[in-house]
């Protein structure tokens, strides 16, 4: 291992999560790297990011919840605070695009039934998944998490866009809340 990589992995006490999520400013800390080449470590662990995640098509057919985990656990399991971010299906489950409803805190984020499903309205979408993550880390759904989803389906009920799961992103794991029967 080089000693800049040593150095990398020291200052940040061998957490990856926090090396992959390390800001330029973090990462200038360490002894030795100067701004070029805390871009180029950006860069590198941005392209990790990108391959893990790489889909051939634009618009994937979404048939599981491994394929949700590919399509944005590589950009969701690193960062440091809750996103909500709702995939929107065609009516054959071929992803639309995806849409972040809400960025929040280290624990939390705000999230409304009509920042959900404005984008999936407007795209006419035919379904939606829900995605977030925990920075803890720990995909276990929270009372509130559970609620959340309880609440969204029955709003989907109203607007006739069905939701087909909750995926709960965590730093090597993740959790399905249809799986779970949470919804």
């Amino acid at each position: 291992m080089t000693q800049t990589a040593t150095k990398l992995l020291n200052t940040f006490d061998g957490h990856l999560k926090d090396l992959f999520s390390a800001s330029i400013e973090e990462l200038l800390q360490v002894e030795g790297i100067e701004f070029l080449k805390a871009c180029q470590i950006k860069a590198g662990f941005e392209l990790v990011k990108r391959t893990a995640s790489f889909c051939e098509e634009d618009h994937p057919f979404i048939n599981s919840t491994d394929d949700v985990v590919t399509l944005v656990g590589p950009h969701m399991m690193y960062l440091h605070q809750e996103e909500f971010k709702v995939l929107l299906l065609d009516s054959r489950n071929r992803l639309i695009r995806y849409h972040t409803v809400s960025i929040g805190s280290l624990d939390t984020t705000l999230v409304h039934p009509r920042d959900v499903f404005r984008p999936a309205i407007a795209a006419s979408a035919a379904s939606i998944i829900l995605v977030h993550n925990h920075p803890s880390g720990d995909p276990t759904p929270s009372e509130q998490d559970i609620l959340l989803t309880r609440e969204l389906c029955m709003c989907s009920k109203v607007v006739c866009i069905d939701i087909l799961d909750h995926v709960i992103i965590g730093f090597t794991d993740y959790t399905s809340m249809k799986l779970r029967e949470l919804m």
